[in-house]
């Protein structure tokens, strides 16, 4: 991982440095913000769970959306094409309607 020399002190803990393993995100949003939910789903189990959700305003998401573009960018530079399946597209596996969340 590449760190960056910030014009800020950034304080980084030690339960928070060891991240927490994601396989799904879902974002919705309204007129004044952006959540993203990190959800870890596991083989076996009948439930995923939502391991963080983080609140953006939409600038900070677009923020964000454009440094993860930047980075894959490079990263692919770097090691190579990220390959996704062709039937890939946004992906839903839980329906949320049955699960009345919708």
């Amino acid at each position: 991982m590449e760190e960056k020399n910030h014009p800020f002190d950034i304080e980084l803990n030690h339960e928070v440095a060891q991240g927490t393993y994601a396989n799904l995100a879902i974002i919705s949003h309204s007129t004044s913000e952006f959540i993203v939910d990190f959800i870890r789903m596991m083989p076996g189990l009948p439930k995923a769970e939502v391991k963080s959700r983080i609140i953006l305003t939409p600038e900070h998401a677009k923020r964000l959306m454009l440094a993860l573009q930047d980075n894959i960018r490079r990263y692919e530079q770097d090691f190579g094409k990220i390959n996704l399946p062709e039937s890939l597209g946004p992906v839903f596996p839980l329906d949320l309607e049955q699960q009345g969340q919708a």
